[in-house]
């Protein structure tokens, strides 16, 4: 712990009169670790016994959080006053507030407002990133001993301590925090309930002056009991029946484009026995009827980045596959184990390696040289990864070589278009595939002179992407080369347009149809912009949206091969970047094909899944209503079928706290 102690003396009016005592001013400050090393502090001061403030300072690949946070509490310790200002990791303005005075509570943020007449005042959960409330939340539970609270704007916090451990001098306990997200959040408090370490994805905190050697033992505790959650999460919503007979439903044909009405399709121990109009139920099957239904095959997320606790959404939207772009080894292996096993719900996991050269903007796994490079590609060709993805810092002179090892290895290359490289350069060095739609954009506007390690792969899309002339003669001709070459696009669209597009004091639009139905803190994060944008480039910024699906329309009027990802929300962003095919132009059995049929081709499976056929896997979904009609009911899974395994959506929304938006069929 990393300590200053000022001794201050002071006069207050306690319940008992006119009392004298000390008052220590205390700073304790957290570190936060990325894989490169120090990624900044989180830094708390005790100014009195009822003021308190804390600084917010930390950064990973260009995204930099600046949090400044001034919190008041009354006497009995809950919070009266708070303010936050700052920066989100993208630039977007932080400025939110709240305040309890004469039996009022308000609340106020650059993207929501609301008050409440209440007698006593509840906590309140800020939608910035925070940490003098979190502090201040735990120490009133700790120290009165109680773990339910009521919370503004609506629910309840139920915090539940799970571990305790000895470190030094330190007292630390495992709490997992509830009620108000889809899953518990995890993190580790010292004994007076101020935050002590967390672990989450590639980065963690733990307070200063402690080891990574400590926080190592911390990250197992943690880390398991989070596992215990997701496993009895698993046990308690798969269903195993033997044999499984779906009647009357409209089956997807992938092959001719069509739906086959008033079908059956029979399935046993995980593979599909029989599609024909009509099958006898001889033996006693489990029947579920599939009126007014529609069948297709388990969707594809190609651009998933995989966490044990996103499988749980995957599956309850009926996304059965996902391609992973970029984990560390150990986790991703960890991963498709636990989902391959079912002890956590999740999909079939197919990995691509993620690669970037070191400086000081590069990402995740980083190399020092080609020669480094060519041996991480042999790394990822020995150990059954299906691609090389490469990051932005990426020496343009490494691409050549890089393509050749990966080619020679049997692995597709793909990723970012690295800085000072044109995407057209990219390809003709040996890419097979771009990620985000933004590179080709870039191809033009950044060219090879901009920095697009930095934030202006984002502006400039947002400023001068829908300027940007669609039928130029430089534009059909790098089209066309995508399309002699074969390369393939996974776009993102809807990620980029939550970045670009979201407005302050409204739900972000890629998610406006799921927002009611979504826990109160979940919702409260789909509002707000991400990005800083400049008022002579608002608009600019909103028909930047228009342009993106204009060029998805043209890529695929000239054939170049197109795969749905998300590099978002798990499951719910991939329903909407399918629908934004669909308003794109694009048909929607073409559409239904890209996030199946055609996704398990690339990765070389299309032989035992990815369409309804008989002897092929049973990885199926059952949704309410037509989709080729309105893509949109794909948002309506009633079943979802991976294999033997068998979910019913509506289980699993009621779990984490969402209000289902269908019902399932009785098993």
């Amino acid at each position: 712990m990393k300590m200053q102690n000022v001794i201050k003396s002071a006069l207050v009016l306690g319940a008992f009169g006119l009392q004298s005592y000390t008052l220590w001013a205390q700073t304790i400050t957290n570190n936060v670790y990325s894989e490169k090393g120090l990624a900044g502090t989180l830094v708390q001061e005790k100014v009195d016994e009822q003021n308190f403030t804390a600084k917010i300072e930390f950064g990973w690949n260009n995204r930099r959080v600046l949090i400044d946070e001034n919190l008041t509490l009354n006497a009995d310790g809950v919070p009266v006053k708070l303010t936050l200002k700052g920066t989100s990791p993208f630039g977007a303005p932080i400025d939110e507030m709240f305040k309890y005075n004469n039996g009022v509570a308000k609340w106020e943020s650059l993207n929501e407002s609301g008050k409440k007449a209440d007698d006593t005042v509840d906590f309140y959960s800020p939608s910035s990133i925070n940490l003098a409330m979190d502090n201040a939340t735990m120490r009133y539970a700790f120290e009165n001993n109680q773990y339910e609270l009521d919370v503004y704007p609506q629910g309840k916090m139920l915090i539940e301590k799970l571990a305790t451990r000895q470190l030094n001098d330190q007292t630390v306990h495992l709490v997992a925090a509830s009620g108000l997200g889809l899953t518990p959040n995890f993190a580790w408090y010292d004994d007076k309930g101020n935050f002590f370490a967390k672990s989450f994805g590639p980065m963690y905190v733990i307070r200063d002056g402690f080891s990574k050697a400590q926080f190592d033992e911390l990250k197992k505790i943690q880390e398991d009991a989070e596992q215990a959650f997701l496993e009895n999460l698993a046990k308690k919503l798969t269903h195993t029946p033997e044999s499984l007979l779906i009647q009357n439903v409209a089956v997807f044909d992938s092959k001719n484009k069509k739906l086959l009405e008033n079908h059956d399709v029979l399935i046993k121990n995980g593979k599909i026995v029989e599609v024909a109009k009509q099958i006898d139920n001889k033996v006693s099957h489990k029947i579920v009827d599939g009126k007014n239904k529609t069948l297709i095959p388990g969707l594809w997320d190609m651009h998933g980045h995989l966490s044990k606790n996103n499988g749980i959404l995957n599956i309850a939207n009926g996304v059965t596959s996902v391609r992973d772009m970029g984990n560390k080894h150990e986790n991703i292996l960890e991963i498709e184990t636990l989902y391959d096993t079912n002890k956590v719900l999740g999909t079939r996991v197919y990995r691509a390696g993620f690669m970037d050269q070191y400086s000081e903007n590069s990402a995740g796994l980083s190399v020092k040289s080609l020669e480094e490079a060519l041996k991480t590609v042999d790394f990822f060709a020995d150990n059954g990864y299906v691609q090389v993805k490469l990051y932005s810092s990426i020496d343009p002179k490494w691409v050549k070589p890089i393509a050749e090892r990966a080619h020679s290895r049997g692995l597709r290359l793909s990723g970012h278009v690295p800085a000072f490289m044109t995407a057209e350069q990219a390809v003709k060095n040996g890419y097979d595939e771009i990620q985000h739609i933004n590179m080709l954009f870039l191809n033009f506007l950044a060219g090879e002179e901009v920095d697009t390690r930095t934030k202006q792969r984002f502006s400039l899309m947002g400023e001068q992407a829908a300027a940007l002339p669609m039928d130029s003669p430089e534009m059909n001709e790098f089209i066309k080369l995508l399309a002699d070459e074969n390369i393939v696009v996974d776009p993102t669209i809807s990620t980029f347009r939550s970045l670009l597009m979201a407005e302050n004091q409204k739900v972000d639009r890629e998610f406006e149809d799921i927002a009611p139905n979504m826990p109160v803190n979940f919702t409260r994060g789909l509002k707000g912009a991400q990005m800083h944008v400049e008022e002579n480039f608002k608009t600019s910024y909103q028909k930047s949206g228009e342009a993106m699906q204009k060029m998805l329309k043209k890529l695929y009027d000239a054939g170049v091969p197109i795969v749905p990802g998300t590099d978002n929300i798990a499951g719910f962003t991939l329903i909407r970047e399918l629908a934004l095919y669909v308003d794109a132009g694009i048909p929607a059995a073409d559409v239904l094909n890209m996030a199946s049929i055609d996704s398990a081709k690339l990765m070389g499976v299309a032989h035992k899944t990815g369409s309804i056929e008989e002897g092929k896997v049973a990885d199926l979904v059952l949704v309410e209503g037509n989709p080729l009609d309105d893509i949109r009911t794909l948002r309506n899974a009633t079943l979802v079928i991976k294999g033997e395994q068998v979910f019913k959506p509506e289980e699993i929304y009621q779990a984490i706290g969402v209000t289902p938006f269908v019902s399932s069929p009785a098993l």
